[in-house]
């Protein structure tokens, strides 16, 4: 009977597993067709709405190469060194502090090219992107540190000696630790929502001046509902540990119904649909991505029949 139970356990996990690198492949796939067609079309280099947008997606692209890890490792390597798991916890928290920071530098990109037009290549420009760029990253980082500074003062050094279930909910679970993780998600919206509220606002008034070109004030308004979009998606990563605290609660067998479908839909699916709606909504990216693969498909087919 012990036997069965341990070999049930092994499978459940191995087809945990297998769902989460499955669907972590593909939407890395995507994304990694959405960076070789940047990194191929030099038009988008100096265009600081492109950068900004193609350093949504490799984000993106970490955030799932590490969220899946650390899924996978769950299962399969239950005890990890401390100071190693610290590490691969403070990247997978940037990465997710990098999305709604990154969405309202492009909300401010938008508001600055519509609102502004005359000023937009004065203050837009590409080195000023990098800095921004290097900046999210750093308010990123942050918390994560300052979770790391708490476990040295709070907890004995020998604790980086030790091995771990590497999940944020084990290795900070002191109070301190949960207080930050409520200021920090209250602070990262809370300032994420009022660039967007502010430069929607007035995104929608100059869209709706300009009764002259309705095309632009329907470009606008598409704008808007796209940006919301994404944010309200990248806030399903926010209610992850919410209902992780809830389902611990209920019996074993409730817990795995709850487990697959809440890391899909609060961190998987987000990760999905957003570089998908930006990408193949925009015109230009579009074109060039198709363009792009026609060639390829055109110069596989031609060597082929050479074959």
């Amino acid at each position: 009977m012990l036997q069965n139970s341990t070999q049930d356990r092994y499978m459940e996990a191995v087809v945990r597993s297998f769902i989460f690198v499955l669907f972590g492949t593909i939407i890395n796939s995507i994304n990694g067709v959405l960076v070789f067609t940047f990194f191929r079309s030099s038009i988008f280099y100096s265009d600081p709405r492109y950068i900004l947008y193609i350093h949504l997606v490799i984000n993106d692209t970490l955030m799932v190469f590490f969220s899946v890890t650390l899924s996978v490792m769950s299962y399969a390597w239950p005890k990890v060194p401390f100071p190693f798991c610290v590490i691969l916890l403070i990247i997978a928290a940037a990465t997710y502090n990098n999305t709604p920071l990154t969405l309202a530098g492009m909300a401010v990109e938008r508001y600055i090219a519509i609102c502004k037009p005359l000023h937009h290549h004065q203050i837009c420009t590409v080195r000023r992107t990098y800095i921004l760029i290097s900046l999210i990253w750093g308010v990123s980082v942050l918390p994560g540190l300052t979770d790391l500074i708490i476990i040295v003062i709070v907890r004995p050094l020998s604790v980086f000696t030790t091995s771990t279930l590497c999940s944020s909910t084990n290795v900070y679970n002191t109070p301190y630790n949960e207080e930050l993780s409520k200021v920090k998600n209250s602070l990262y919206l809370s300032v994420v929502w009022v660039i967007l509220v502010f430069t929607y606002c007035q995104v929608l008034i100059a869209a709706r001046r300009a009764s002259a070109d309705k095309s632009s004030a329907k470009k606008a308004q598409s704008t808007i509902l796209l940006h919301g979009a994404q944010l309200l998606l990248c806030m399903l990563s926010y209610i992850t540990g919410i209902i992780d605290k809830i389902s611990a609660q209920l019996s074993l067998d409730d817990q795995k119904k709850v487990t697959i479908p809440n890391y899909f839909i609060t961190n998987l699916l987000p990760r999905l649909l957003t570089p998908l709606i930006y990408g193949v909504r925009d015109k230009l990216f579009y074109n060039h991505m198709k363009r792009l693969f026609a060639c390829k498909l055109l110069t596989v087919k031609v060597e082929s029949t050479k074959q």
